[in-house]
């Protein structure tokens, strides 16, 4: 414990360096296009308006934990958002030791900075994508409530459970290259073991207590049901289910943080 502290301290130092790399990252994904960075803006306004159609017009999905077909697509919007964030996060920590392997080996660059850009970088994304998410919650009739002003609380959840799995996928891919093929299909199973295409508070959900207890496992569930209390329901989102996952990802960050410091030494051979 009292090696982590002392390495988030340099790695503090290195503050000014993480966020040179997170613009860097952030620039390079729309280089060259000639919308640039508004593609952060009209990447989720597209994939809101494709919800709307599909279930406003076409599937008009019967959930009465829900409501209509407009509110579904806010609902579904805002699970899928901070999904996109923590999946793009995981799937690009996998490669990002290999793919900067000319920084890694330069004895004075700290490796963990890649995994802290990798989440970041996301992260922003993340938050690009705020804005149309409340332009279609006040376009659809749905109003916010003060318990909005809890989303940093979830944020932070995420933020740290996120950090702590990729800094455990990205040390694992360098000795394990599989790892990175099984991460997208573990991924895809994990979206649907999440509630983001349905509502937690769902008849088929509270029918089974088997697939309750799955999904009260699953770290993720009370994430995204914070993102759905503050944005959705506008209701005090679950601090005790909220805090015990913020217990686990402490726990996963503090054992996914050891895992990469103890490889450490060998990525400059394997990479």
């Amino acid at each position: 414990m009292t090696r982590l502290f002392k390495n988030l301290k340099v790695l503090y130092k290195y503050r000014v360096l993480i966020q040179n790399l997170v613009s860097r990252e952030l620039k390079a994904r729309y280089r060259g296009t000639v919308l640039g960075f508004l593609w952060s803006f009209f990447n989720p306004l597209l994939l809101m308006t494709v919800y709307t159609i599909v279930f406003g017009f076409i599937l008009r999905p019967r959930d009465l934990a829900i409501g209509n077909s407009w509110h579904y697509a806010l609902f579904l919007f805002s699970g899928v958002l901070p999904w996109v964030w923590f999946s793009s996060s995981s799937l690009e920590s996998a490669n990002v030791l290999m793919i900067n392997g000319n920084l890694i080996k330069k004895i004075l660059f700290p490796a963990e900075i890649l995994p802290v850009v990798t989440v970041t970088a996301n992260f922003i994304h993340f938050c690009f994508g705020l804005p149309i998410l409340l332009i279609f919650i006040f376009v659809f009739g749905k109003t916010l409530t003060l318990y909005v002003l809890f989303l940093p609380v979830v944020v932070l959840v995420q933020y740290i459970f996120s950090l702590g799995f990729s800094f455990l996928i990205s040390a694992l891919t360098v000795h394990f290259r599989d790892i990175k093929d099984i991460l997208g299909n573990l991924l895809t199973f994990w979206f649907f073991t999440t509630p983001i295409v349905y509502s937690f508070s769902s008849e088929p959900i509270q029918k089974y207590s088997a697939i309750r207890t799955m999904l009260n496992l699953n770290p993720m569930t009370h994430i995204m049901e914070g993102y759905h209390y503050c944005f959705f329901y506008g209701g005090m989102i679950h601090w005790k289910k909220l805090g015990v996952t913020f217990v686990v990802s402490l726990i996963l960050f503090y054992i996914g943080y050891a895992v990469f410091d103890r490889l450490r030494d060998s990525f400059p051979e394997e990479v």
